[in-house]
């Protein structure tokens, strides 16, 4: 059964970094906004840190030897751009020698009337992912349908030994949409905030906005 760590249940300083990514005047900054992802993906790091597997290593010091237990999975963080770039960042910063997979998936709407849309996969850049421990990274899970992409694609690449989801705000349609589709026995979700709706557009209420255009500026 995948378990769903929902972050925000428990009162920590994440919820001073979320409030500032969610507040329609700080969020305008958009260096603060990026670092407040950043901080966030730090968190989750920590978090996800505690459930890998370890090995002692004897450590000489100036006095002695001390044992020490240290990371023993191989980790490659995988986003999808251009919105996870700042929790990629802040999840790399915990992980020193994890490798990188990057996809690029974006909407693609069949009849913008109607807000019909596709989500469409365009770019991977992977190692291989074979045995490894993938973390996969996106910062709102609006509907999961790009979620779901980047893991098809990444297969192309692997059978990873663990997958886990990290993601600031998803809404519940999409972490049950998550839990459908990924390995039940090899996935673990982290997400900081479950919001309960998704408007007409499918974007997350009461969310933050357009995380990619917040972070990085307007797009065409």
């Amino acid at each position: 059964m995948i378990t769903v760590h929902h972050l925000s249940e428990q009162n920590s300083v994440m919820n001073n970094f979320m409030k500032e990514l969610r507040s329609s005047e700080i969020q305008q900054d958009s260096m603060r906004f990026r670092r407040n992802i950043e901080r966030v993906g730090e968190i989750m790091a920590y978090e996800i840190s505690k459930t890998l597997s370890y090995a002692t290593e004897a450590v000489r010091t100036p006095l002695g030897v001390a044992p020490t237990n240290v990371v023993n999975d191989h980790i490659v963080v995988a986003s999808i751009m251009r919105a996870a770039l700042p929790l990629h960042h802040g999840i790399l910063n915990y992980f020193d020698k994890a490798e990188n997979a990057f996809i690029s998936a974006y909407r693609e709407y069949t009849d913008a009337a109607h807000n019909n849309f596709r989500v469409h996969v365009e770019y991977l850049a992977s190692p291989s992912i074979e045995g490894k421990t993938v973390l996969l990274c996106d910062p709102m899970l609006a509907t999961g349908g790009s979620m779901e992409l980047a893991y098809e694609a990444l297969k192309a690449k692997g059978t990873p030994a663990h997958i886990h989801i990290a993601s600031i705000i998803a809404s519940r349609q999409a972490v049950k949409h998550i839990l459908e589709i990924f390995p039940a026995d090899k996935t673990t979700v982290w997400i900081a905030a479950i919001d309960d709706e998704l408007n007409e557009h499918s974007y997350i209420v009461p969310g933050l906005g357009d995380a990619g255009d917040l972070a990085f500026g307007e797009k065409l």
